[in-house]
């Protein structure tokens, strides 16, 4: 096992018209000896650069790459003990899955017996044994990922860099293999960084998520902290399906406590207004008269017992737009004046859909965060 530390790594590209592009912008990131971290992001933000810059596929403009307190800036990629597996299979089509996972042993001139023993071994994990004589074009989609990623593994690498190995698979096949990577690596506890734009696949398979937009790393936790704790308003929108609903407002002192009303509009009835839940008070007692955002998670929005009184307590009146029923849950589309949001709770879809509803705001679980900076405030 290896401990891996990106630290204030750069890179530009110049654009088509030579306008500088800077794809990973001083980057610091520690991946703990066995640790799986998960490296996601909307698409274009500098996930793949990084992993590149890590198995010495581009060259950092600044910065350091050190992989158990060894700088590795200058070594050459076959050197660096890194294994990589791509979006893209790139498997050798006229060799046998056998071949195809033996062939960088032999040419590292790994002895015969030696690439036999850990191409068998690597086989019975993957439930690939029964495919070793086969060619790629007899294989299924999740057969050949398989066989990419039992190439890796044979090498015994001391870090393993996975760049979307998923997004080619439909979703029963995703889920599955997802599965299969996490047990994977519990077994071979190889530290790994794990590149992905999908969300939900980085919160199930890493021990830690590194959220990235724009070449900068914008939260770095455990997923569940992530989830609940965001740390700006961009991981807040991005982590999370449906996202957070995010509410413009102003914080007011009313009746003896503070509440949080939404931004004006030309209509007073659809204006949203709740109370502070008394364990914020402190953080937000220097933002009395100014501008907001307050966060809601979809399952932290329920249907009220009760109509709309009047009160900062009360419930709020909202219409519902459209239902996306998904079994377990329905998601609820809810508009109030110009405010829309979504909501999540039981009940038959169709009954719903036109109808104005009662809901409230577990206000107990908001999040609000500084619209100037984008970072929490609590």
């Amino acid at each position: 096992m290896a401990s891996v530390v990106l630290e204030n790594l750069r890179k530009t590209f110049k654009g088509p018209k030579g306008a500088t592009i800077r794809a990973v912008q001083d980057l610091s990131l520690t991946v703990e000896e066995g640790e799986l971290l998960a490296l996601v992001g909307p698409s274009g933000c500098g996930k793949t650069t990084t992993l590149r810059l890590a198995a010495g596929l581009e060259e950092p403009d600044g910065g350091t790459i050190s992989i158990d307190g060894q700088v590795i800036n200058n070594v050459a990629p076959k050197d660096r003990d890194v294994a990589m597996v791509f979006q893209n299979h790139a498997l050798y089509p006229h060799m046998t899955v056998f071949d195809n996972m033996a062939f960088g042993l032999k040419l590292r001139k790994v002895p015969k017996p030696e690439r036999v023993r850990r191409v068998t071994e690597a086989a019975a994990m993957l439930e690939l044994t029964s495919c070793l004589e086969r060619l790629p074009k007899a294989l299924s989609g999740g057969q050949r990922q398989r066989v990419a990623v039992g190439r890796a593994i044979v090498r015994r690498p001391k870090l393993f860099l996975f760049d979307e190995p998923l997004s080619n698979l439909d979703a029963p096949l995703r889920a599955q293999m997802r599965r299969e990577i996490v047990q994977l690596r519990r077994q071979l506890r190889v530290s790994t960084i794990y590149v992905t734009h999908d969300q939900a696949e980085a919160m199930a398979v890493g021990d830690r998520v590194a959220v990235m937009n724009e070449g900068v790393i914008q939260h770095v936790a455990r997923p569940l902290d992530v989830y609940h704790h965001p740390a700006n308003l961009f991981v807040a929108g991005f982590i999370g399906s449906p996202p957070m609903n995010l509410l413009h407002g102003v914080v007011r002192p009313e009746g003896g406590r503070l509440c949080f009303r939404s931004r004006q509009t030309r209509d007073p009835r659809a204006e949203i207004a709740v109370s502070i839940d008394g364990i914020m008070v402190p953080k937000l007692i220097g933002f009395v008269d100014k501008e907001v955002v307050l966060g809601l998670r979809a399952e932290d929005i329920g249907a009220a017992n009760a109509e709309p009184d009047g009160s900062l307590d009360s419930a709020i009146k909202a219409t519902v737009r459209l239902v996306e029923p998904l079994g377990s849950e329905n998601h609820f589309h809810l508009a109030a004046g110009a405010h829309a949001f979504i909501a999540s709770w039981q009940g038959d879809p169709a009954s719903f859909i036109g109808a104005d509803r009662p809901v409230r705001f577990d206000m107990k679980k908001a999040h609000f965060f500084d619209p100037d900076t984008g970072k929490a405030i609590v």
